[in-house]
């Protein structure tokens, strides 16, 4: 049996280590955007329009849960295939597969995460409109009933869309590797790649 690298496993644990601390700070930057964002369009809109801004932050959550999901369950070889073909976002998808890890991490802990607690405040500032155009006897319902709803769509929301994911991993992948390709095609960064 061959003996282990240290400088290699040194080396990977360092870079493990970069990786924690960059999501660390990057959840808290988005995380941080995301809420004062939320919070100024919440404190402005009509009670309606509330409802729909915290319906949307839970999609968002769910629709990248089921990203990380399918990343980390489909397998590479169909797209080996698609490139060779030269199909539009089969490289891409390749990438994403390849970093499956960080990928599933980046969806499901950072986007997912920060969805539910940017809802979790949502559905506490709705509340609190609630309560200040209606007369409730026990205030404590309103907000039990908001926070309960909100956690029903998300953790309903996420057990269908890990079915999705599970079932329809390879078409999914493939959408995002697109989503990928067409953006690097926008951006420039497959021609810096080529080079």
């Amino acid at each position: 049996m061959a003996k282990a690298d240290p400088e290699a496993s040194k080396r990977e644990r360092n870079k493990q280590i970069k990786w924690v601390v960059t999501i660390f700070f990057v959840t808290i930057l988005i995380s941080g955007a995301i809420t004062l964002l939320s919070d100024i369009l919440m404190e402005n809109s009509s009670m309606a329009v509330a409802f729909l801004i915290l319906l949307a932050i839970i999609f968002i959550g769910i629709i990248f849960d089921i990203i990380g999901m399918a990343v980390a369950t489909a397998d590479e070889k169909p797209f080996h295939a698609m490139a060779a073909r030269k199909v539009p976002g089969a490289r891409a998808a390749i990438q994403l597969l390849r970093n499956a890890e960080r990928v599933s991490s980046i969806c499901n802990d950072v986007v997912g995460d920060i969805c539910g607690v940017v809802s979790g405040s949502a559905s506490a500032t709705i509340a609190a409109q609630i309560l200040t155009n209606f007369d409730f006897s026990w205030p404590q319902v309103v907000s039990l009933l908001m926070s309960a709803l909100c956690a029903g769509l998300t953790v309903g929301g996420k057990a269908i869309g890990k079915s999705i994911a599970v079932n329809s991993c390879t078409s999914i992948v493939h959408t995002v590797g697109k989503i990928v390709y067409r953006f690097q095609n926008l951006t420039g960064g497959s021609k810096k790649k080529k080079k």
